[in-house]
């Protein structure tokens, strides 16, 4: 019987240059795990045990904190050309993992510094996209403040119609509150078919994986968002200061 159980794919290449360490930025601690652990912790809860880390900066300090951790299998980003590029990195692993009738595994995808993502909605969000059938299935919020993160551009009919970064966006797009999450599920033939086609054709000259909801869309294929992650979720780490404030919300959640 082919596996359609979940593979994760987890972003952790970023330096942090904010954060004044020489330490990669996912293996800071908060409340007694590093971000990373508390992460791929979520994941396991989820039933996602079969884990990509993406590594870059400090990789051999990622590779040896991880150590042999069951499920857990490393992919390198070279150069720091953007999240889409991060993902791409993972394109052998994700095909390796690959089998004949089971080419539509889902694909779970969410940054390695995200200690408050919570494997209630990563549960949630594979639920809702196993039955839609969507080729992407993207988990929002809606917050308040939506300042620095992706909007939700949506139609008349409330569809969805792509992500616009705060960069790229224009005023009208600002005043939305449906934020992205940069947490995705993705049926893998479909997510090495988007990551074919994106380019840096953008304010910051990068590889967005943001766009790859867009190339599907625009293939014909069915994606969609649901708002079922928490604001507090899309907390992460780029400064001390944050780092601080997350350790005091882990602190709330687990006292």
């Amino acid at each position: 019987m082919p596996n359609t159980s979940p593979i994760a794919i987890v972003l952790a290449a970023g330096k942090g240059t904010r954060m004044n360490s020489d330490l990669p930025k996912v293996l800071h601690e908060a409340t007694g795990k590093t971000l990373l652990a508390w992460v791929l912790d979520a994941l396991n809860d989820a039933g996602c045990t079969e884990q990509i880390v993406v590594v870059g900066y400090g990789g051999e300090k990622v590779r040896a904190h991880i150590g042999a951790r069951p499920g857990v299998q490393f992919a390198v980003q070279q150069k720091q050309l953007g999240t889409g590029d991060a993902v791409r990195a993972a394109v052998p692993s994700i095909e390796s993992a690959l089998t004949a009738g089971a080419r539509s595994r889902p694909v779970v995808i969410v940054c390695g510094d995200s200690p408050l993502l919570r494997p209630s909605s990563i549960r949630r969000l594979l639920n809702v996209f196993q039955s839609t059938g969507a080729a992407c299935l993207l988990g929002t919020a809606i917050t308040e403040d939506p300042t620095g993160l992706g909007r939700i551009v949506r139609n008349a009919d409330k569809q969805f119609v792509c992500i616009t970064e705060e960069k790229d966006a224009t005023e009208s797009e600002r005043l939305i509150q449906e934020v992205n999450m940069s947490t995705y599920v993705f049926a893998a033939n479909q997510l090495l078919k988007a990551l074919a086609q994106i380019n840096t054709d953008n304010a910051a000259g990068e590889y967005y994986l943001t766009d790859c909801p867009k190339v599907l869309l625009d293939a014909g294929e069915k994606v969609d968002a649901v708002a079922c992650l928490d604001p507090s979720e899309s907390l992460s780490v780029n400064t001390p200061q944050q780092l601080q404030a997350v350790a005091e919300a882990l602190q709330a959640i687990h006292k």
